[in-house]
């Protein structure tokens, strides 16, 4: 595990976009934190990596907003209101896994059926400092083994 503290939000969504850069399709991010802790800031710092910052909403009332360009596609995903994994099977969701980079706020009621390899990222406001941000970040299988999740931060320094 890594653990990440972005002092801002911009430095947020900076690595964010940093951390992007190591993404293609068929990645799979799962982003847990309580309400505020920084998942959709983080999600604008990946977009911006795509020039799609411009696109971005909260999926909060359609479960899924798509974002294309002409060489990705990134569906994010927010399973706050969803009740369990099986409305999530119901509308289809595994099928999204292929097709681009998926982001998943509140994914943890989804991890028994996401692939093998995927990121997930806990966000925490920290204690010390109301603007900082602690990101634990996990990987899951071997794809992102060669990804130096500090080495990316430091770039930001």
């Amino acid at each position: 595990m890594y653990q990440i503290i972005c002092k801002s939000e911009f430095q947020t969504k900076e690595y964010a976009k940093k951390l992007a850069e190591n993404l293609k399709c068929g990645d799979v991010l799962v982003l847990s934190g309580e309400l505020g802790a920084g998942k959709t800031k983080f999600v604008e710092g990946l977009l911006n990596y795509f020039d799609l910052q411009d696109e971005i909403s909260s999926p909060t009332y359609t479960i899924v907003n798509e974002y294309k360009n002409d060489k990705i596609n990134i569906y994010h995903f927010d399973l706050y209101r969803l009740g369990d994994i099986y409305e999530f099977e119901n509308i289809g969701g595994e099928e999204y896994f292929s097709k681009g980079i998926c982001i998943f706020e509140w994914g943890e009621i989804i991890e028994d059926i996401l692939p093998n390899d995927y990121i997930k990222i806990s966000f925490t406001k920290s204690e010390e400092n109301p603007e900082y941000r602690i990101l634990n970040i996990e990987t899951f299988g071997e794809k992102f083994n060669n990804i130096n999740f500090g080495e990316i931060y430091n770039t930001l320094q």
